[in-house]
């Protein structure tokens, strides 16, 4: 196998829950040695509305592949010195505790650099370091709340709802995985490593920035406007014909320039548009959109979703079918690309999941399975810091891992 994009890499990996893990593994997915430092008995997201009694929750699977798992006790001293010697010979660091957990321990990034001078330190908070809401602790809904996406989201006579992706999350652990690969680029250069700080309520109000232009072109703030597109007709979710998952038996179809809407009314069969002056350009369009719209729904709801799909993105009008998740690990074209990888894991057997998003031509991305707690302890120990069996065994028996 060709050698990977981030290989020499190493990470030390105390995340829990999405952030921080998407960030470790999107990482690891590039090829980095992701050593997922948890406590024994393993981070709590393992058993987070776990489907099967025992085993770890389909919740960690997804967020933790293509790591090793070392069990070692933080609140333990013996344990955090042990941490500390790892810290000598690792790159970086990730850590999305609640605020105050790491200095707490004594491991922030003055004590971190101090052991390393090249070590880059990633700090995943709701709020950042700094500021206000510094300590106040939060979630992928609160950072979703507090960055503006739920007063977009929804439609305006309802509440404000989040959005299902948790964006708040997963966005935030990307744009580290973005930053944490800057500093590492940096330490080339200097030899010094540094601390990286990413706030979620930051990063959603960064996916926010096309909302702004609402903002600045209104004078007010940008309204809930459900599934329409101001100005554009056609323009959001169409109904289709059942042919799958009936609760999902809709397009979205969004034919912006006049080229797109002039190969949409081709490919409905309603040439007679082109020659209408009333439906002249999108302001026309959008005076009579009630009218309009009506046809299109007529003509949706007699097609499947997917043959909609076929018709209109053969056509050259920008579409998509909406799927559900079944329909999504199913999808004809993401396994052609080998997006959807299949994994045996060793307790919940084969599980298929999406793999990693980027593709780079001179390095694979493949998806390993997530770790058992602690299944690489006495491994990485000894390769690491080349310990004994006889020794780790006398750090377990002082509760220093597991």
């Amino acid at each position: 196998m060709a050698e990977r994009a981030l290989s020499g890499m190493r990470i030390l990996d105390l995340t829990q829950f999405e952030a921080g893990t998407t960030c470790t593994q999107f990482l690891g997915w590039l090829g980095a040695d992701v050593l997922k430092i948890e406590p024994p008995g393993g981070e709590q997201s393992r058993r987070n509305r776990p489907e099967v009694p025992g085993l770890d929750a389909m919740f960690f699977l997804v967020f933790n592949s293509n790591k090793r798992s070392v069990a070692i006790d933080l609140k333990n001293g013996d344990g955090r010195a042990l941490f500390l010697k790892m810290v000598e010979r690792a790159d970086v660091v990730v850590e999305n505790f609640a605020p105050g957990v790491m200095e707490k321990f004594g491991l922030d990034y003055e004590r971190l650099r101090a052991t390393n001078p090249r070590i880059i330190m990633a700090r995943i908070k709701g709020f950042g370091l700094s500021g206000p809401y510094s300590e106040y602790k939060s979630f992928d809904m609160i950072a979703q709340a507090t960055g503006g996406i739920m007063s977009v989201t929804g439609f305006e006579d309802r509440e404000p709802i989040r959005c299902g992706a948790a964006i708040g999350d997963t966005g935030t652990g990307v744009h580290t995985a973005a930053a944490i690969m800057a500093a590492y680029i940096q330490r080339q250069r200097t030899g010094q490593g540094q601390l990286v700080e990413v706030a979620m309520q930051e990063t959603v109000a960064n996916l926010l920035r096309g909302r702004f232009v609402d903002h600045y072109r209104e004078g007010k703030p940008s309204p809930r406007r459900g599934n329409g597109l101001v100005g554009g007709v056609p323009g959001g979710a169409y109904p289709c014909a059942p042919g799958g998952s009936n609760d999902y038996a809709y397009i979205y179809v969004q034919p912006i320039s006049p080229g797109m809407w002039r190969d949409f009314a081709t490919a409905i069969g309603r040439e007679d548009w082109l020659a209408d002056p009333r439906l002249k350009d999108a302001k026309s369009r959008w005076e009579h959109r009630d009218e309009l719209n009506a046809v299109i729904r007529a003509w949706t709801s007699a097609r499947t979703k997917h043959e909609v799909m076929s018709i209109l993105g053969k056509a050259g009008v920008p579409c998509g079918a909406t799927l559900d998740t079944g329909e999504v690990l199913d999808d004809p074209h993401l396994n052609a690309r080998g997006q959807i990888h299949t994994i045996e894991h060793k307790t919940r057997g084969r599980v298929r999941l999406p793999g990693c998003p980027v593709h780079l031509s001179a390095s694979p991305a493949p998806t390993s399975p997530p770790p058992l707690a602690g299944e690489h302890t006495a491994e990485v120990l000894s390769e690491l810091l080349g310990l004994s069996k006889d020794e780790v065994e006398k750090l377990r028996a002082q509760g220093a891992v597991g």
